[in-house]
């Protein structure tokens, strides 16, 4: 048996994958070299380019590009009437982001627990949590996969809700034959440096023929009648007028530059991650101790393969998450946890009186869970290094088990 790196051994490679490292090819890169030459670096021509691009891939009426995920969910809430007072449904299982804009714009996120298999919304539990102050529902397609939004819709249509999706894992998702973008009046999407397409940092917001897109476009920038294209292109400069206090949420030109070759690669890319996906599938079915991803692709439904997630169940495997991650990281493999349930988090617990057993599947989810590298920039090799390392640790521990004492990460931070 190998020794593991952690305690002195041979690590199964010699530099460290990145979890999450984008594939930026030679056509952003002149891209973005073009617009830095071109004396045109802000929100522009390539920005429209771009969100015309983006409409037409998610089938959207409506696309505005925000300087992130976060910016187009903050907007999409003020554009659907939410405010102070109001409550906003959604899943403790996911980025902070999600619940951090329902609270900026005064409203008190409410959160319902998940399905297990598909680690999304239950959705059998969203109308108990409905009150006359729910003004939202906030689903969040996690890891890629899209939430049952035929019953979601069916909920908000019965008591008069909007929805707003959180896209920010989903780019590629299709829902029964419907592309994730064009289903609900708002939908986010995210393109921060480790997405499956990414413009370093960035987003975009789709919106229906229903949506406040003027009212949106304003708000972007500055809440102003003309964005800074309008002002000074060659047409000459035109006066502006503050419709209403906005935020500078806008996309540049040099972001949208990698936006347009990474959209026109990603369906490519959804290839590579898929194969990936299979040689995981392939290599840990039958150990003892992860579970892995148990949604698959099926009619009109795909999945956009953001995120790879095994289930280390400590007693079978012979030690604990964190454990196994502090294993990968010492044979040079990168890893991450997606995500600690936001309920546990010490602002929910001080202002919304959460804790420990509210939730109890987002919790085993988010005790569980491991989040393995996925990328279109991975090569055969670093897939074949994961699967090695995986199952190097894998071994190891089941040989050498450690104590296990029912400790939780969790339950430490809440009594830190």
């Amino acid at each position: 048996m190998r020794t593991l790196a952690l305690e002195g051994g041979r690590p199964v490679r010699p530099d460290f994958l990145v979890f999450g490292r984008p594939l930026i090819g030679e056509e952003e890169i002149a891209e973005v070299v073009d617009t830095l030459r071109s004396g045109w670096i802000g929100y522009g021509p390539k920005s429209i380019r771009f969100e015309e691009d983006f409409a037409a891939y998610t089938r959207a009426p409506h696309a505005l590009s925000m300087n992130s995920a976060t910016a187009a969910l903050h907007l999409a809430l003020i554009g659907a009437g939410v405010g102070p007072g109001d409550e906003v449904i959604t899943t403790p299982l996911t980025f902070t982001a999600t619940a951090n804009v329902i609270a900026h714009v005064g409203a008190k996120p409410v959160f319902v627990d998940v399905e297990e298999r598909t680690q999304n919304i239950d959705v059998s539990r969203i109308e108990r949590a409905i009150t006359p102050r729910t003004k939202a529902i906030l689903p969040v397609h996690m890891c890629g996969w899209p939430c049952d939004m035929n019953a979601i819709q069916a909920i908000a249509k019965r008591h008069g809700l909007v929805v707003i999706e959180d896209a920010a894992h989903a780019s590629e998702t299709w829902y029964e034959g419907r592309k994730v973008g064009s289903i609900s009046d708002y939908t986010a999407f995210s393109f921060y440096a480790t997405k499956n397409m990414t413009t370093a940092e960035g987003g975009m917001l789709t919106m229906s023929e229903n949506a406040a897109f003027d009212r949106i476009k304003a708000l972007r920038l500055h809440g102003l009648d003309k964005d800074a294209w309008k002002r000074y292109s060659p047409g000459g400069f035109l006066p502006y007028e503050t419709l209403e206090p906005g935020w500078k949420y806008n996309m540049t030109d040099v972001q949208a530059s990698m936006g347009l070759h990474q959209l026109a690669r990603l369906e490519a890319n959804l290839l590579v991650r898929q194969d990936i996906w299979r040689a995981y599938d392939a290599a840990f079915a039958g150990l003892d101790g992860v579970t892995t991803p148990q949604v698959r692709d099926h009619g009109q439904t795909r999945h956009a393969r953001h995120l790879y997630t095994l289930r280390i169940e400590a007693e079978d495997f012979g030690c604990d998450r964190m454990q196994f991650i502090r294993a990968l990281g010492a044979e040079n493999i990168g890893s991450g946890i997606h995500f600690v349930p936001l309920h546990l988090h010490r602002w929910h617990r001080e202002h919304h009186g959460t804790g420990r057993g509210d939730f109890p599947v987002a919790e085993a989810i988010g005790d569980t869970t491991v989040s393995l590298p996925l990328s279109a920039a991975m090569t055969a090799e670093d897939t074949k290094d994961v699967i090695d390392a995986v199952k190097k640790i894998a071994a190891h521990y089941r040989s050498n088990p450690v104590a296990v004492p029912g400790w939780r990460e969790a339950e430490h931070r809440e009594a830190a």
